[in-house]
């Protein structure tokens, strides 16, 4: 086939769009790409626990109607034929939805959610639900019902969360690709952890209809995949106005993927000196100014700045995500609130207690906010680079707030505090891998751009793999 199946002819090897072309050429059909994931999904998800429902009857009959749609010569989409696993979240009309609850343990929408609606127009099938962090509230991949998800690099250790069976998934060649939801790093965390690529877009650049919410204002839905050029090729298809999605963005869409022309010259990288450092590990400071490194050999040059706000991102962002969390489980929590794990719970419970005043002095400062951060930082540079998570990933003991020792609370949320600024500033972010700590474990470097800047972060994300091969890796988990 091609380099990028490893040279075996592991069809499970190939990115997304190699997968798509294969298909369309006639090279490889549907259901030999279902069969290699379903071969790599029994070998690794014992270790991994990364899916809550699998239906392989419904995606054989899928695999065959895209293979003969091939056979008759019938218009083929950007996806056709690729077999996907998502974020089980999504609603799927008659197919399990469990957002990773007990309490949405046999719950089946009679809907099915935008973003993969326009991925089956395009010729994608769903052949499962991914695990994820208990109604997406958690960055690390623990689970009291489903049971917590695995790092295929080093199964100890966390996957980043809450799409956490999303990275693990993808990372793990069981999937070529897996939509997440983003609230406050929860693509960007498993990309980052499970060696992967992920992109939260601009807030409303893709519509969340028939997606579980979590919080109105900073809830994103968006990509995991192998490769930027991946993620270019989902967003092309998922993003646009919608009429279902009353939030929803008119901003036209550009062509993402034909963006990637890997010409980075002149481009000005931010470097925040404040912040998203204060708590770096050497590790990840040293894998980062490696990436760096690597995309001022293209012709990029590196501004090192102090970012503004951060304090008001930080505090305001906190008072929205709780308050609005609290407010859509308001009911369940009244009605069962033991059916929460006791960190959900403990979360949700403050949002309560927060004053009407904070909540909407919060909202109100966001436009502005945004408006200042954009003016002084965007003026002098074309993207922000960060690490995306600031530390070498922990154990799952060592985050595990629920049973854990005082302290490890602390552990747990530092996982997202590099990502969650650019949930309540509605910036497009994207995290690739950029290297391995002393454990195995991925390092993520976060790219962000401003409003409606996808194409540009996606263009520097393709570069940087242009001329790196960390995300061609093959977990441990498929030795």
């Amino acid at each position: 086939m091609t380099a990028a199946d490893g040279g075996d002819g592991n069809l499970a090897n190939l990115t997304l769009v190699e997968a798509a072309e294969a298909v369309r050429t006639g090279q490889a059909t549907s259901r030999a790409l279902l069969d290699a994931c379903w071969a790599n999904l029994e070998k690794a998800n014992p270790v991994l626990n990364a899916t809550i429902w699998l239906d392989r009857e419904r995606a054989d009959a899928d695999a065959k109607a895209a293979d003969r749609a091939v056979a008759e010569g019938k218009p083929l989409g950007k996806l056709h034929g690729v077999p996907m696993a998502h974020k089980d979240m999504y609603y799927q009309a008659g197919r399990l939805s469990t957002a990773g609850s007990a309490l949405r343990r046999n719950w089946r929408p009679a809907i099915t959610g935008t973003a993969v609606a326009r991925m089956a127009e395009q010729g994608a099938y769903v052949f499962g639900g991914l695990n994820m962090a208990e109604f997406a509230q958690n960055p690390t991949g623990h689970n009291k019902t489903f049971g917590d998800c695995h790092n295929p690099w080093n199964p100890p250790y966390i996957t980043g969360g809450s799409s956490s069976g999303s990275g693990a998934a993808v990372a793990a060649r069981m999937t070529f690709a897996a939509l997440g939801s983003d609230t406050g790093g929860s693509i960007r965390l498993p990309a980052a952890a499970c060696g992967v690529s992920g992109i939260k877009p601009t807030q409303t650049r893709v519509s969340r209809y028939g997606a579980m919410p979590l919080s109105f204002s900073h809830d994103n839905v968006g990509p995991l995949c192998r490769t930027a050029r991946d993620c270019a090729r989902i967003m092309t298809v998922i993003a646009g106005q919608d009429p279902m999605d009353p939030t929803s963005s008119r901003e036209p869409v550009p062509d993402y993927e034909a963006a990637l022309t890997g010409d980075i010259r002149g481009l000005r990288i931010g470097v925040p000196s404040t912040f998203f450092l204060d708590t770096v590990d050497a590790p990840v400071l040293a894998a980062m100014e490696d990436a760096l490194a690597v995309l001022q050999a293209r012709g990029a040059t590196i501004v090192r700045m102090t970012l503004p706000l951060m304090d008001a991102v930080a505090a305001y962002g906190g008072i929205v995500s709780r308050v609005e969390a609290a407010t859509i489980h308001a009911q369940w929590m009244r009605d069962d609130p033991q059916a929460y794990g006791q960190h959900i719970s403990s979360r949700m419970f403050p949002g309560y207690a927060i004053p009407a005043p904070y909540y909407i002095e919060s909202l109100s400062r966001r436009g502005p906010i945004l408006r200042a951060f954009a003016a002084e930082v965007f003026a002098k540079v074309d993207v922000l680079a960060t690490p995306t998570i600031p530390t070498c990933l922990p154990t799952l003991a060592e985050t595990d707030i629920d049973h854990g020792p005082p302290g490890t609370e602390y552990k747990f949320l530092a996982v997202s505090i590099n990502t969650r600024p650019f949930n309540y500033l509605g910036l497009p972010a994207v995290s690739v891998n950029c290297g391995f700590d002393p454990n195995g474990c991925p390092i993520g470097l976060q790219i962000a751009g401003r409003p409606f800047g996808e194409a540009r972060i996606l263009r520097v994300a393709d570069a940087y793999q242009r001329d790196t091969d960390f995300h061609t890796g093959r977990p441990g988990v498929l030795s």
